[in-house]
């Protein structure tokens, strides 16, 4: 294989690595209490000084040229673990879109800022009205000499407000398909004429945005590939997406959660797995989790094998997103009458505000509350389905 380490090995090394992570911070990630932007960059940089932050991209540029085993391995064993989420739009999106289609003055300028995470990145994909539905995208780039004048909003965009530079998809024709007049632009958020506004989602926390751009000047030098290319990179990206969004690893650790609770809960007198209903629930997520986690080994082993990934990608994300959603769902109903009230202070970290219920009760809520967009974001489950169809059944 590519990587000398065999994969039982590799595995063994990932789950030492895992063991390293702090107390504090596997706290927070087992119970879903709230994430700083300082708790990812510390993770950050306890992968970039094991030089794993980039593991999946090739030597050249800094990885360490894992194969497709090796990266699936490491997100599955880290999320077990307690490792917080590996912000993607940096490490997993934009960076591996810059090394394929970016120039080598693009590369030499921000391929090292993101290995030492220096720059935080977002992504400005969906706008009101083109979610999924990217072609459908308004914002414009329009030339003017050695810049582009881009105007028009984002939405739904994920940590904005922490971020030093976001990559868009702008429109800079309208002639022709919708989808070729898309470019790949690469902004600075310090930029003059950007405006973000915050977006409490239901579960009471702030992570995504609206991002607005009022003539805001980019140098042309931040274009990315060709212009009108936008939408062959961004199909690439959003592949990668979609088998990330399966999250094998952190399905196992919640179902871990839930068999324990099932342990722990008394109902009627007894621990909530002697309930019939709920037992059948609970076996019926373990089989899917299976099902699911073999799915994507076998996509691994295609990918190993030279494959691109097609219908499965979609397949992954559809049955990923659900499961988590279900596995959340039923969390919050073992919760029983705990689970009725929920107060976001309590995220903040165990005992710093008067918690209702067990300690565990509003990181469970929270998950349950932010997961139900799990199957809207990536590409909503039923645009996946219609890729299905097509790519699958030729519909």
């Amino acid at each position: 294989m590519r990587g000398q380490t065999k994969p039982a090995e590799f595995r063994g090394e990932v789950r030492e690595f895992a063991r390293m992570l702090p107390d504090g911070l596997r706290h927070k990630v087992m119970h879903n209490l709230k994430l700083e932007k300082e708790d990812y960059v510390a993770y950050l940089k306890l992968l970039e000084a094991r030089g794993w932050i980039v593991g999946h991209w090739p030597k050249q540029y800094g990885g360490c040229d894992w194969t497709p085993l090796q990266r699936f391995i490491f997100e599955e064993e880290t999320s077990e673990a307690g490792a917080p989420w590996l912000i993607p739009f940096g490490v997993n999106y934009v960076g591996p879109i810059l090394y394929t289609f970016g120039s080598q003055a693009q590369k030499d300028r921000f391929l090292p800022r993101i290995r030492n995470s220096d720059d935080w990145w977002a992504q400005g994909y969906s706008e009101p009205g083109a979610g999924s539905d990217l072609a459908g995208l308004r914002t414009r780039a329009v030339r003017d000499g050695d810049h582009y004048l881009v105007t028009g909003q984002k939405i739904w965009t994920t940590y904005a407000q922490w971020a030093d530079w976001i990559f868009c998809l702008v429109r800079t024709s309208q002639e022709d398909r919708p989808q070729k007049g898309i470019s790949f632009l690469l902004i600075n958020m310090k930029s003059s004429g950007i405006t973000i506004r915050p977006i409490v989602t239901m579960d009471m926390c702030h992570d995504v945005n609206e991002v607005f751009f009022d003539a805001v000047r980019v140098p042309v030098e931040n274009l990315v590939g060709e212009e009108g290319g936008g939408w062959t990179y961004a199909k690439v990206l959003l592949s990668n997406e979609r088998v990330l969004v399966a999250e094998v690893g952190r399905s196992t650790r919640q179902l871990r959660r839930l068999e324990k609770m099932a342990d722990t809960t008394l109902r009627g007198g007894g621990p909530l797995r002697g309930y019939a209903p709920f037992a059948r629930r609970l076996a019926e997520l373990k089989l899917r989790h299976f099902v699911l986690q073999s799915t994507c080994y076998q996509a691994v082993a295609d990918a190993m094998a030279g494959s691109q990934p097609g219908a499965e990608a979609s397949l992954m994300k559809i049955r990923g997103s659900e499961l988590q959603q279900d596995i959340a769902e039923a969390m919050a109903d073992a919760l029983g009458l705990a689970g009725i009230v929920y107060n976001a202070q309590d995220l903040e970290g165990m005992g710093s505000a008067p918690g209702i219920g067990p300690f565990e009760a509003p990181g469970i809520l929270k998950d349950h509350l932010h997961g139900r967009a799990a199957t809207i974001y990536g590409g909503s489950n039923e645009i996946q389905r219609n890729i299905i169809a097509k790519l699958a059944l030729g519909l």
